[in-house]
Formats: C-alpha cells, structure tokens, sequence
C-alpha cells in the first residue's frame, strides 16, 4: 500500500487512530485498515469520486463494500486479500488522490504505478491478534479468573472482549492490532481496568502500565501482559474494578474469599 500510495506527488503518511492514512497537503484519500473493530477486513478505504461507492459495492460486493463513519460520506472500502488485481487498486487510489489534490499535483501524476500482488500473505494473526496463541491463553485466564463473580458476562466491544457486572464494562482485554502494519510477530496485549484517576500516576510509574486512549480520562488503567501475567495481582486490579462497577446485590452475593 505504501508503494502505491506514496508513488502519488506530495503524498505522505500518518497515523490515525492506529491505521496509517495517506494525505496530500492535509487531505487524505486512503486509508489501510486491518481488522477494524473485529471485522476481518484486510482493506483500503478510499476517498473516491462521486458514484463509485455505489457502483462498485454492488456490482462487484466480493472487493468492495462501505466503510463505516466514512461511508456515508461517499467513501469506497477495498479488500485487499480477495484476488482483486493490484493494478485495479491502484487505478482506485489514483482515482482518490485526483478527487482532493489541488489540480497542479492531479495533473503532474504521469503513468500510474505498475505493481504487483505481493506473494507473501498476512496470517491469521496478523490479521486479528487475539487469535495468537498468547491471546488465547491469556483470555482463558481471564475466563477463569471471573467465573464465578455474581452477574459477569462477556461480550464484544469494537472487536475487543469485555466482561460486565451486570450492565457495566469493568474489564477488557485489548490486542494491539497494528501488527500488520508495523511488522511486529508479537502482538502487544493488555487488560484495561479502572481504578481511579487519582491512581493513575502512581501506577504509570511501572512501565507495565499506561493509560489507555479514550477511555485514560474516565479513571481507566492498561496492564501489559504480552509476555508473562502475575494473575493474583491481576486479580486484585479485576475485584476493585468490578467493586466500582458492581450493584450492592453482586456485592453481598461475592464469595467470601473474595470481599
């Protein structure tokens, strides 16, 4: 994606919000984006002319489909992973950049770039990290460690799984799934607990923690355990945020083991 996007005049690279965007002068015309919130895609979103969002998704919905958030604004997502022809996407990305660069730079392209598919594939991990193995047994963890709390159960939440006392999100277990862009074999994992703004400085003095975007500003902690978990105290992190959260009745009916 780098070599078609990039071979474009004036055309630069940024992250946002985890994902590389390609811009000219401030305005971007694609975006690589893996596994959004769970999703599976290997995908390009583009910023495509006026029409080709709803041609191209229901003509040809095997390589093409709407984005989310962008969608409605007439952007057009790609898979990249499905055998279409990278010579088509970057016509595609072409097409994108001449839509919001000045006219001087659109003008200035000359022959679009020649490329092909590459031979190596992303793998399964890659793709989504909490499929590696690590993932998973940190999960299993996780499992064990809440069973038995009155009124847990898991659920999804942009693609990530979170553990709720009753109706409130007290735990989360994230996988940093910018893997596939960097190149990194080991997926960064954390669990986000709560425990306080107040606590937040203090704990980010261990290099263990940080605080999580988004969520950091309502009192929320990140716990690296990507390479090894001390499960009692991880323990002791998941009571106190499932205290905060949990109802006077989950709390009379905790084991007594656990108050």
């Amino acid at each position: 994606m780098r070599e078609v996007c990039l071979s474009f005049p004036e055309a630069v690279e940024v992250i946002s919000h985890g994902s590389p965007d390609f811009r000219v002068r401030g305005k971007t015309f694609a975006s690589y984006v893996v596994n959004h919130h769970g999703d599976g895609r290997v995908a390009l979103w583009l910023n495509s002319p006026a029409g080709a969002q709803d041609h191209y998704s229901k003509s040809q919905p095997r390589h093409f489909f709407v984005p989310p958030y962008v969608g409605p604004r007439g952007w057009l997502g790609v898979h990249l992973n499905k055998g279409l022809s990278w010579q088509r996407v970057a016509e595609l990305v072409r097409q994108a950049y001449e839509k919001v660069a000045p006219p001087a730079l659109a003008k200035s392209i000359g022959a679009t770039i020649a490329i092909k598919l590459p031979v190596a594939a992303l793998s399964a991990e890659q793709i989504d990290p909490l499929k590696s193995r690590r993932a998973k047994a940190v999960l299993a963890g996780v499992r064990k460690l809440v069973a038995d709390w009155p009124e847990v159960a898991e659920d999804q939440q942009f693609g990530s799984p979170v553990w709720r006392a009753g109706k409130k999100t007290f735990l989360w277990l994230h996988a940093d799934r910018s893997a596939a862009v960097t190149g990194r074999k080991q997926p960064r994992l954390q669990i986000y607990f709560w425990v306080g703004v107040g606590a937040q400085g203090l704990m980010t003095t261990d290099p263990r923690f940080e605080i999580p975007a988004y969520l950091g500003h309502q009192g929320w902690i990140a716990f690296d355990v990507s390479r090894d978990c001390d499960w009692s105290y991880v323990r002791g992190l998941a009571l106190g945020s499932y205290r905060h959260f949990a109802l006077a009745r989950m709390l009379k009916k905790l084991a007594p083991h656990e108050d």
